[in-house]
């Protein structure tokens, strides 16, 4: 028995998993309970439209005081729900586990022994991942990205199945902004980060959740909400334009006057300029204005105390089971 984690607790985000997550609650406790002295299992809905609630309900009411579950009032996303959950956690380290199966509970034995080297958090990486070729391409940019932007080390695979410590959980839930990114906020707080290879399998029902509207959201989340770098770059391509704009109206006066540059014809007198410069130098401004105007929504979301989350009810090892709301 491992003599150092004596309580794991496991986290799943639910979205839409009526077809899995019963099965995987199940199959948790059966692997994870005769290794470590005590295990509880933390499951948020996220939204769900389907019989999730029921499933989540009837796990409730097979294993009592294992598992608690947080239904919220709408779909925050995958990383608030993440936040959700680690409000809710108890243990020695906390386990994040997707909902389909790809990733086998045993596996979060070697995460946790992982863990006992010393590190904060442990990141799960694969030799081959099962997903589909859109998400592995929004993985691949994903990552390129969090290197750029966060300072993210290169080998690193930021994959949502890892185990974080009590330290970590407790610091990472200080984060209160309505815009949460985890692995970026993982990134602020540590870099005692450790790596372990797990097996990864195909999803047993259904299809990935991540659409192309979910991935955008998620870049903008890492553009805006942890890095400072694109206004960065928007002043270089602002300061760049304005100095290709001088060359330009250097050009087309020297064409002017001297005729036949590049063009047969001469330039009619201010169509070059006029078109070169609304063409251009408007694209370049509504860039910039929509980046600037996106740092200052989110500012304006933030001051203005948006949450990440909204719970609806909680259910199973609480001590009231009742409906309530929660705000945070």
């Amino acid at each position: 028995m491992n003599s150092e984690i004596r309580k794991v607790s496991v986290l799943i985000p639910v979205y839409y998993s009526e077809k899995t997550i019963g099965s995987l609650i199940d199959n948790l406790l059966e692997t994870l309970e005769p290794i470590y002295s005590e295990v509880e299992i933390v499951t948020v809905n996220d939204g769900s439209k389907d019989r999730s609630h029921e499933e989540l309900l009837a796990a409730v009411e097979r294993h009592p005081g294992k598992i608690r579950y947080v239904q919220l009032a709408s779909n925050f996303g995958e990383h608030s729900a993440v936040m959700c959950g680690l409000h809710h956690v108890t243990g020695d380290c906390v386990a994040i586990i997707d909902d389909d199966f790809q990733n086998p509970p045993e596996e979060i034995v070697k995460l946790v022994d992982r863990l006992q080297d010393g590190h904060d958090v442990v990141y799960s990486y694969y030799e081959k991942k099962q997903h589909s070729l859109f998400r592995n391409l929004g993985s691949w940019f994903n990552d390129r990205v969090a290197t750029w932007l966060l300072h993210k080390p290169p080998g690193l695979y930021l994959s949502s199945f890892k185990v974080m410590n009590a330290f970590l959980t407790r610091t990472v839930i200080r984060y209160e902004g309505p815009f949460p990114y985890l692995d970026g906020i993982i990134l602020k707080v540590t870099s005692n980060i450790g790596t372990q290879l797990c097996d990864h399998n195909a999803r047993e029902e259904g299809q990935s959740n991540y659409t192309v509207r979910k991935l955008l959201h998620l870049w903008l989340n890492m553009f805006t909400g942890f890095s400072i770098t694109p206004l960065r770059i928007a002043s270089v391509i602002g300061f760049g334009m304005s100095i290709f704009g001088v060359l330009l109206a250097i050009f087309f006066v020297y064409a002017r006057f001297k005729g036949g540059v590049i063009f047969e014809q001469k330039i009619p007198a201010g169509w070059a300029s006029l078109i070169v410069s609304v063409t251009m130098f408007s694209g370049v401004q509504l860039c910039v204005l929509g980046l600037i105007g996106e740092y200052l929504g989110r500012l304006l979301l933030t001051v203005n105390r948006a949450p990440q989350f909204i719970e609806r009810a909680r259910f199973g090892a609480y001590d009231e089971n009742r409906q309530q709301e929660t705000v945070s």
